[in-house]
C-alpha cells in the first residue's frame, strides 16, 4: 500500500516544466510529474522496468498489458494514440487493461501537495501541456477522496463486456476531466453504465462483490511488473518477446514497438473522413481528430466547428478545450 500511495497521484498534476533533481535521494512529490519525460513517477524509481511473469497473447500476435487509472491525465493525454493504434493495428494487438491504483486516498502531507485543491493548477497545466481538454475545479468543487471506487467500477465492467468496460473508462474520465464530476459517486458511475449498454444493476452487485477482488489483483499484477508510474504499457509476442513504452510518448514510440516484435506486420488503412472517425469514436477532441484523421493541429477545431455550424456535430467547451460528437 505504501508504494500504491506514492505511486498514486503521479498522474493527478503536472508542471509543464520541472527542476531536475540534483540528488537522487531528494524526495521529490509524485503528484508533480514531468511531461517533458511523459512521465509520472514515484521517488527513486528507475527508467528501466521488471516484467515479471509471462503473459501470452491468446488470439492475437501481439498483448499489451497496459496499467492505467481512470483520474491519471497522463494516462488521458495519451488517448489520441491509442485510438490510432487500435485503428492501424487493431487486427494484431489487443490491449489488455488493468488499474494501477493511482489514489488509495488523502493521508499524506508532501511536497506541498497536501489537499485536493493543491491539485487543480497542476491539471489545469497539464491539460495545455498535453493538449488535451482537462478542468482542475473538479479539485475545488466536488473533489474526490480515492481513484479506487471508479477502478472497481471499472473491472465490475469488465465482468460484464470487455469492450464496453473500456468505453465505459472513456466515458468516466469525461466525466471528471471535462464535466467535473467526482466519478466515486455511484450516480456518474451507473449513468456511464447506462451509456455504454452495462447492466447498472449487476455493475454494482459485482462492485460491492467480485470487483473488489478483481482489482487486488490488479494491484498484485502491478507489483509482480514493477510499474512504478503511469501509463506503462507491456508489449508481448506469442514467443516471449517484449517491448516497453512507459509515460506519454508519440505516436511512433507505440507504432515501433509493434514493429519490433511483429516486423511483417501489415498496417491497416481506415477511413480518416469526419463520419468514419464519429462511427468509431462517439467523441473526439480536437488533438485526437487531428491524429486520426491527418489534418493539421492548428486546423481541427476549425474543420470541427464548421461541422457544428451545419449541424452535424455537437460541441462541449471546457474551460481548457472542448469535445465534440455526432449528432443522432
Amino acid at each position: 500500500m505504501a508504494i500504491l500511495l506514492m505511486t498514486f497521484t503521479s498522474c493527478m498534476g503536472q508542471q509543464t516544466k520541472r527542476k531536475k533533481m540534483t540528488d537522487e535521494t531528494t524526495p521529490t512529490n509524485p503528484l508533480l510529474c514531468d511531461p517533458e519525460t511523459g512521465t509520472c513517477e514515484m521517488p527513486g524509481s528507475n527508467t528501466h522496468h521488471a516484467i515479471k511473469g509471462s503473459v501470452q497473447p491468446k488470439t492475437k500476435p501481439v498483448k499489451v498489458i497496459y496499467f492505467t487509472d481512470p483520474i491519471c491525465s497522463s494516462c488521458w493525454g495519451i488517448e489520441p494514440q491509442l485510438r490510432k493504434l487500435n485503428l492501424e493495428y487493431g487486427h494484431n494487438i489487443e490491449i489488455e487493461y488493468h488499474m494501477g491504483g493511482l489514489l488509495p486516498n488523502w493521508n499524506y502531507n508532501s511536497g506541498g501537495i497536501s489537499k485536493p485543491s493543491d491539485v487543480a493548477h497542476h491539471w489545469d497545466e497539464v491539460s495545455v501541456y498535453y493538449d488535451m481538454p482537462i478542468d482542475g475545479d473538479v479539485w475545488l468543487e466536488d473533489p474526490l477522496n480515492s481513484s479506487y471506487p471508479p477502478s472497481i467500477a471499472f473491472k465490475a465492467a469488465q465482468l460484464q463486456d470487455q469492450e464496453k468496460a473500456v468505453l465505459f473508462l472513456r466515458i468516466i474520465r469525461e466525466m471528471v476531466f471535462l464535466q467535473k464530476k467526482n466519478i466515486t459517486k455511484w450516480e456518474h458511475l451507473a449513468k456511464a453504465a447506462v451509456a455504454v449498454g452495462l447492466d447498472a444493476d449487476q455493475l454494482k452487485t459485482d462492485f460491492e462483490g467480485q470487483a473488489r477482488a478483481a482489482f487486488e489483483k490488479d494491484l498484485q499484477m502491478a507489483r509482480e511488473y514493477g510499474v512504478r508510474g503511469f501509463p506503462i504499457l507491456f508489449f508481448m509476442d506469442s514467443a516471449g518477446h517484449k517491448e516497453l513504452v512507459y509515460g506519454s510518448k508519440p505516436y511512433a514510440f507505440y507504432e515501433n514497438a509493434i514493429l519490433k516484435l511483429l516486423p511483417q506486420v501489415t498496417k491497416n488503412t481506415y477511413d480518416k473522413n469526419w463520419q468514419s472517425l464519429f462511427s468509431a469514436y462517439h467523441t473526439l477532441t480536437a488533438r485526437e481528430f487531428a491524429e486520426l484523421s491527418g489534418v493539421q493541429r492548428s486546423e481541427s477545431d476549425q474543420v470541427l466547428d464548421s461541422l457544428v455550424s451545419k449541424g452535424l456535430l455537437e460541441k462541449s467547451v471546457t474551460k481548457n478545450g472542448a469535445i465534440w460528437k455526432k449528432v443522432k
